[in-house]
């Protein structure tokens, strides 16, 4: 059937001169144009709501008064932080409601480069998810650390023209987009027209009137309200973010007014594959919100079309004559327990199960991604001018982190060592893509680990290994250890390893179910509270992964050394006179 029969065959059907395939009657339809709840009956077809009203179809289903919504959208996801492949994620998330993901693979790319592009790509084409892209803006994140690629607009330009592909992933490196940086303008110029992400926390003055000028649509690094008014009163989408690391909805939610409801979206950004099977996914983010005193359909709203017309994506995120049947059917809209879900008028999960199968990717051209030289005992030893240091500090709950100064303890050789009694361990990042081999060393307070250390090659956003650990001997045999998985997580305690998870896939991922992912994960999580202890109030994996990450505030530590995000430079751990 040519375009123009099949626009003549859904006028036909939308006129009722025709049955269509599917009738979903009796329903309470959430209508996010006009915010309220229609009773009737959604009448489907080849993938498309035809209309609302009194249909006849081939098959009907009485759906007894249940409230059928539009299929949650997830306005900025990095799905790589789910710790699975896409058709494992999809197979999760979308029992949980989620039909849409606006994915930025910044995360794989900065490991593979356009081959970990690709590769998200290719293994979401035949799922029952929509994800649509966008082009990871800076790989690397800055120049301040090593990855495993670099990409620039010449790189991109082809991939920027694929349907799926909806502009540029979030400017992370907000400092040069600020001053005016070749590359990153040269990005931006290719995006023209399209879309390009944010990513400027606390930025604000003069400073977020240049990073917004050529475009910057959106912000998901909004931490305090007065932060959101002053983006939002610019013109910017913000996306309340409630990842795992980072869990902002709390703090922000209570600025969010019928005059400002449209300009706001929701995303989880980063979300542990233990949180997404205990929590949920969006639908999460809708049942905090009504919790905190939002209306369902205002919550309902910033979860789907808010995102779809932000990011000009026409056929979702309502349900309308036109859009996608992608729907899904709830008994109580303030508990919000998804019953059904529907993409393009098929029923693909219930009750929390998903109702298709998928299938395992060819993950060659991502896999073997640990180049890491011999690690010494001596390549770990910290030796200081005198007693006072700079240190980092972690936040509870944040990605922010604190610049303080600490009396730290020190052998006769003025070399660090650790104490029982001062809650501050070392930190090593270990250039892992084969590109030198640089480590970078610092000094962390309130992770409260003692007798052992824990690794990763999640380390936001180049993915070097990451390690923090009381002792030089348990951090080498974590590092040993990760060098043999190829990838992934471990721990250790007293000379041993404890627990490990192999991250086959750029060392971001696993192609084994999430269930089984988690349970790894949790292994890992009861060693670290048994054998390390560790700060009841911080997620030691996900704050571990986030201690690299040279663009939020106030300082972290790269391959290259510790650095200062405030100053933009890196700084020596030895306090200055």
């Amino acid at each position: 059937m040519g375009l123009l029969e099949k626009y003549k065959r859904r006028i036909d059907l939308a006129a009722g001169r025709d049955d269509v395939e599917l009738v979903l009657k009796n329903c309470k339809i959430v209508n996010v144009f006009s915010h309220r709840i229609l009773k009737g009956n959604i009448a489907i077809d080849s993938g498309k709501i035809i209309g609302i009203g009194d249909y006849t179809g081939v098959r009907e289903v009485d759906m007894k008064g249940m409230f059928v919504a539009p299929g949650l959208i997830d306005s900025h996801q990095h799905m790589e932080s789910s710790m699975v492949t896409p058709e494992q994620l999809a197979r999760i998330l979308v029992p949980h409601g989620t039909t849409t993901i606006i994915a930025d693979p910044h995360e794989i790319a900065n490991v593979c480069g356009l081959d970990g592009i690709n590769f998200m790509i290719n293994s979401t084409r035949d799922i029952p998810l929509n994800v649509f892209f966008m082009l990871p803006s800076c790989v690397p994140s800055t120049t301040y650390e090593s990855s495993g690629a670099s990409l620039k607009a010449e790189d991109l330009r082809e991939l920027m023209e694929e349907r799926i592909v909806l502009g540029l992933g979030e400017l992370m490196d907000y400092p040069n987009v600020i001053k005016g940086d070749d590359d990153i303008i040269r990005k931006a110029l290719l995006a023209d027209r399209k879309i390009i992400d944010g990513h400027s926390p606390l930025v604000t003055g003069k400073e977020l009137n240049a990073y917004r000028i050529n475009g910057v649509k959106t912000d998901h690094e909004c931490s305090n309200l007065k932060e959101m008014e002053e983006k939002l009163d610019l013109g910017m989408f913000i996306a309340i973010r409630e990842g795992s690391a980072a869990r902002d909805l709390e703090k922000l939610i209570s600025g969010v007014n019928c005059q400002n409801e449209r300009r706001i979206t929701f995303c989880t950004d980063d979300k542990h594959p233990g949180d997404i099977l205990n929590e949920g996914h969006i639908d999460f983010n809708i049942r905090k919100a009504i919790s905190l005193g939002v209306d369902p359909i205002a919550a309902i709203k910033m979860a789907t079309i808010n995102t779809a017309e932000c990011y000009y994506l026409r056929d979702i995120g309502a349900i309308a004559p036109g859009y996608d049947a992608d729907l899904i059917v709830l008994e109580d809209l303030n508990e919000f327990n998804i019953k059904e879900v529907y993409k393009k008028g098929e029923l693909v999960a219930r009750d929390g199960k998903a109702l298709f199968e998928v299938k395992q990717p060819d993950i060659s051209s991502v896999a073997d991604t640990v180049d890491v030289k011999e690690i010494y005992k001596e390549d770990l030893e910290i030796y200081l001018k005198s007693d006072i240091a700079n240190v980092i500090r972690v936040t509870p709950k944040s990605l922010i982190t604190e610049l303080v100064i600490r009396k730290v303890s020190i052998d006769g050789d003025n070399r660090f060592i650790s104490n029982k009694y001062i809650d501050i361990v070392k930190l090593a990042v270990i250039e892992r893509h084969g590109n030198g081999n640089n480590i970078g060393l610092g000094l962390v307070e309130n992770m409260k680990i003692k007798n052992g250390a824990i690794g990763t090659t999640i380390a936001h956003d180049s993915h070097n290994i990451i390690v923090i650990g009381d002792n030089d001997e348990d951090m080498l045999l974590v590092i040993q250890e990760i060098k043999r998985l190829n990838g992934g997580i471990a721990v250790a305690s007293k000379g041993r390893i404890g627990e490990s998870l192999s991250l086959p896939v750029a060392g971001l991922m696993s192609q084994r179910p999430m269930e089984e992912v988690s349970k790894a994960l949790n292994n890992i999580e009861k060693f670290i509270r048994e054998k390390l202890g560790g700060n009841d109030e911080i997620d030691s994996l996900m704050t571990l992964s986030f201690l690299a990450l040279p663009v939020i505030p106030d300082v972290k530590l790269t391959d290259k050394g510790l650095f200062c995000v405030n100053s933009m430079s890196f700084i020596n751990m030895d306090v200055e006179e």
